[in-house]
């Protein structure tokens, strides 16, 4: 599965955006996704992740309440909604997909998009 992410860009404090990550490929629907972020000199994290079938989800308690991740497995996307942005979310974002169960664990996801830059100025 090859991925694409779009969506990110400048904005202020308060602000939202939607992220979105295209997905090629066969059988979207029998992976997981995550969205993970890397801020500049940090370690990437956990941002959230969704079940196969989009009937479960996971937050960072960091974003919970402010985030919300989707996915259309007809489409193969899947979107993460940001809301009420704040400038400690400035960071690179990546979707990543696995197949097996949705996980916050970067390393057992196999295929990963080129991330896309989200900056939010105070």
């Amino acid at each position: 599965v090859q991925l694409q992410a779009s969506g990110g860009g400048l904005v202020q404090t308060g602000a939202s955006l939607r992220l979105s990550c295209a997905a090629s490929g066969r059988s979207f629907s029998n992976y997981a996704v995550g969205w993970f972020r890397q801020a500049p000199g940090k370690e990437r994290e956990f941002v959230s992740t969704i079940s196969r079938s989009g009937g479960i989800t996971y937050y960072a308690d960091s974003v919970k309440g402010r985030f919300t991740i989707s996915r259309d497995n007809a489409r193969n996307t899947a979107s993460l909604q940001m809301n009420s942005l704040k400038p400690e979310d400035t960071a690179v974002y990546y979707c990543a997909v696995r197949s097996g169960s949705y996980s916050r664990d970067p390393n057992v996801y196999n295929s990963w998009g080129q991330g896309t830059q989200v900056t939010v100025s105070s």
